[in-house]
């Protein structure tokens, strides 16, 4: 692995202690290494229709979550993977809060005996356009671990690509790249491409010869393309269903392709995933997933008492939601600064008056912003008894006389 010195492709440089790839952004022209051949141009221009051509009900109907059991060529358990996509807030500083979908993966288990964890987090928009996205992959050799970041952003000129890398106690190493608009029409991220593979298994077929644009786990532009084939008969679980086998390449220019079968249910949910040349291999053991009848599908393993503060994914789950649900009411407060005069004009009120019954007071007090509701006297509460009470609350006139 390189280190702080220059690394040479094409004329340009790329510093892999942090200084960015001079790209469009920097010189008006994307770098060597970031542009793709012009002869490939108009598959890339075909791609981008063809992502633009998905509808949001084909997205609808893959957002759910599924676990797959990781295990190894004679059986044995090795780990889990899991895969879950919903609708999402998503805000840029600077930038006006958008809707998008949010996908999250992760696998953990063994890898030739190695302790590993794999994390996906992406950000994608209704025509599978990558906002934002982070890969985060670790290996436990030990005390030697290693691990390695890839975090991709949008920014107006295109896209920024860091990738860190580390190894055991050694400082971090960061490589980042900037690529222009131009070489990324069509680009497919992870997240995104986990989608397409959801909107594939619906529609039960895959176009010929399709191509996008994608980032490798070097922050490199690279291809990916995918490839039906055919339906095939596989078990699932104990039952035996159909499934369409997508084969997904990915292209890089310094080493051989990584080639991945998927065997999709008409669901959309994965039955089986093969990375050719790994030993583990995902399947699905969910068996009632396998008929889409609508029957309600079993959990794959027993019922666990779980503290999700100690649970890591569930922790997670939890702190995302939680700034979702804070971003998401800072924005409205934002959007009306008007409900800080109006609390404060009920609060004063309902102090100068003392109503016996702060609840009918409040029910009369916000009655005239009702369209629907006849006009009636102010603060009548503080007069007459409550309908809400079982028990009606003494007149105050009447205690007078």
């Amino acid at each position: 692995m390189p280190t702080a010195a220059s690394v040479v492709r094409g004329g340009r440089e790329a510093r892999v202690d942090g200084v960015e790839a001079e790209g469009e952004r920097l010189s008006g022209g994307p770098p060597h290494h970031c542009c793709l051949p012009s002869e490939d141009s108009i598959p890339m221009q075909a791609a981008a229709k063809f992502l633009n051509r998905i509808g949001p009900e084909e997205l609808e109907r893959c957002l759910f979550a599924e676990t797959l059991a990781l295990v190894a060529t004679g059986g044995q358990p090795q780990g889990h993977l899991w895969v879950r996509a919903r609708h999402a807030p998503y805000e840029q500083e600077g930038q006006r809060v958008r809707s998008c979908l949010l996908l999250q993966a992760g696998s953990q288990g063994l890898l030739d005996g190695v302790p590993y964890s794999c994390s996906l987090t992406g950000y994608v928009s209704m025509q599978l356009e990558t906002l934002e996205q982070e890969q985060h992959e670790r290996l436990e050799f030990g005390a030697h671990p290693m691990e390695r970041k890839i975090h991709m952003v949008q920014h107006p000129h295109g896209m920024t690509v860091t990738v860190t890398t580390r190894e055991g106690e050694a400082d971090p190493q960061h490589q980042a790249f900037s690529y222009s608009w131009a070489s990324l029409e069509g680009l497919l991220g992870e997240a995104a491409s986990l989608l397409l593979l959801r909107v594939l298994a619906c529609r039960r077929a895959v176009p010929p010869s399709i191509t996008f644009p994608a980032i490798d786990k070097e922050g490199h532009l690279c291809t990916t393309t995918y490839r039906s084939l055919g339906m095939r008969q596989q078990p699932v679980g104990s039952a035996q269903g159909e499934v369409l086998v997508v084969e997904r390449a990915l292209h890089t220019a310094e080493s051989i392709p990584m080639v991945w079968h998927y065997s999709l249910l008409p669901s959309g949910h994965l039955a089986r995933r093969v990375q050719v040349g790994c030993p583990v291999v995902a399947v699905l053991q969910d068996a009632p997933a396998l008929s889409g009848m609508g029957a309600e599908p079993q959990p794959l393993f027993p019922k666990q008492l779980l503290d999700w503060e100690e649970d890591a994914q569930l922790c997670s789950w939890f702190l995302d939601r939680k700034e979702e649900l804070r971003a998401s009411h800072s924005t409205y407060i934002q959007q009306h600064p008007e409900l800080f005069a109006l609390l404060a004009d009920f609060l004063q009120a309902l102090l100068l008056r003392q109503p016996p019954d702060p609840i009918l007071f409040a029910a009369e007090f916000f009655a005239p912003f009702a369209r629907h509701q006849p006009p009636g006297p102010s603060f009548a509460s503080s007069i007459s008894p409550s309908p809400f009470c079982s028990i009606s609350c003494p007149n105050p006139l009447a205690q007078g006389d």
